[in-house]
């Protein structure tokens, strides 16, 4: 299978003596000191999707000035470009129930030993998809780098829909429908066994925020796995503060920290119309960055993925943009103080 041609590789085996891209802010324009590290990964797969665009996602926040914008917040920022994907016109889909499983599968693997080895590096990891099925093998990677020290992580899955399906369940047979599954060791082995064998994180540990499209299968997924569920109901219901209070709870609970998943999709279409997989009654602009705000403020962020940008359906890129703000203020950016 032919690859994407690509100019800068993120991958463990790069030459530690070759300098990666840096961005660094004028002291005039920090709001926060020390000497944190960022490292963006950007992974342009969108063969787990049924909706192709997403593989523009990375290049859509490049755009918006994604490195520079965290420089400007004290943060030493490193971008070693995209990894290399597969693209469905050279490829076959396979399995109807697992499309694109042997593509998804190398690149997943590819964005665990980058992920592993930013976190080995003391950077904290910023993926930057394509579509959700990435988070497959940066949740590995992070997982394998705690599990080495005796340490778990937990998970805050920002998102519309469940990802929960499996190949039993799946009505599309996209992989971006089954990543929470995978992780949480449910689904096909071949994934669930990616980089270390079984499953990544507790399912106690995880919490769902901003549901509000679950297929059949999925909820019952869901309930037998154990992952805690807060639907559009809760939001309105206890507002975010609260949702977010109980999420980042569940997920640090006796674990490290928190890998969190932000899936654009979560904000409603009105906020943010450019991702592939919308669905009306979803969370606002302010919800979202009281979100990231609360994620920030706990001090357990280990890393973040980013999700599900589709430019082809955006507005002068704007959802892109909002992306942006939204990194920022899960890595500390404040309106005051």
């Amino acid at each position: 299978m032919r690859r994407r041609s690509t100019t800068i590789r993120a991958r463990p085996s790069v030459d530690a003596s070759r300098a990666p891209t840096r961005t660094a802010a004028p002291a005039a324009d920090l709001v926060r000191p020390g000497a944190l590290r960022v490292q963006i990964i950007g992974v342009p797969l969108d063969m787990g999707a049924g909706r192709r665009g997403v593989d523009m996602g990375p290049s859509a926040l490049r755009v918006a000035e994604l490195s520079k914008s965290i420089a400007r917040l004290g943060y030493e920022v490193s971008d070693f470009g995209d990894l290399d994907v597969y693209i469905p016109e050279t490829t076959q889909p396979g399995r109807a129930d697992l499309r694109f499983a042997e593509g998804v599968l190398a690149v997943t693997q590819r964005v665990a030993e980058a992920v592993e080895h930013t976190l080995r590096e003391g950077c904290l990891p910023l993926v930057l998809g394509g579509d959700h099925s990435i988070s497959i093998g940066s949740i590995a990677g992070s997982s394998g780098y705690y599990a080495e020290r005796g340490e778990r992580m937990g998970l805050v899955w920002l998102d519309a829909h469940g990802d929960c399906n499996t190949p039993q369940t799946t009505p599309s047979g996209n992989i971006h429908g089954m990543a929470l599954a995978l992780s949480l060791g449910l689904g096909d082995p071949t994934f669930t066994n990616l980089h270390r064998p079984g499953r990544k994180v507790d399912p106690t540990s995880v919490a769902l925020v901003g549901v509000r499209d679950l297929d059949p299968g999925e909820q019952e997924n869901l309930k037998h796995l154990g992952v805690h569920v807060f639907t559009m109901r809760e939001i309105d219901e206890l507002g975010m503060g609260a949702v977010m209070r109980r999420a980042i709870d569940i997920a640090t609970a006796g674990t490290a920290g928190i890998h969190a998943q932000l899936d654009m999709d979560v904000l409603d279409p009105e906020e943010a119309p450019g991702t592939g997989t919308p669905v009306v009654g979803g969370v606002t602009y302010r919800e979202a960055h009281l979100a990231m705000e609360m994620l920030a403020d706990s001090g357990k962020v280990l890393a973040l993925d980013v999700v599900e940008i589709n430019p082809i359906l955006d507005e002068h890129n704007r959802t892109a943009q909002i992306a942006t703000e939204l990194i920022l203020s899960a890595l500390g950016k404040k309106i005051y103080g």
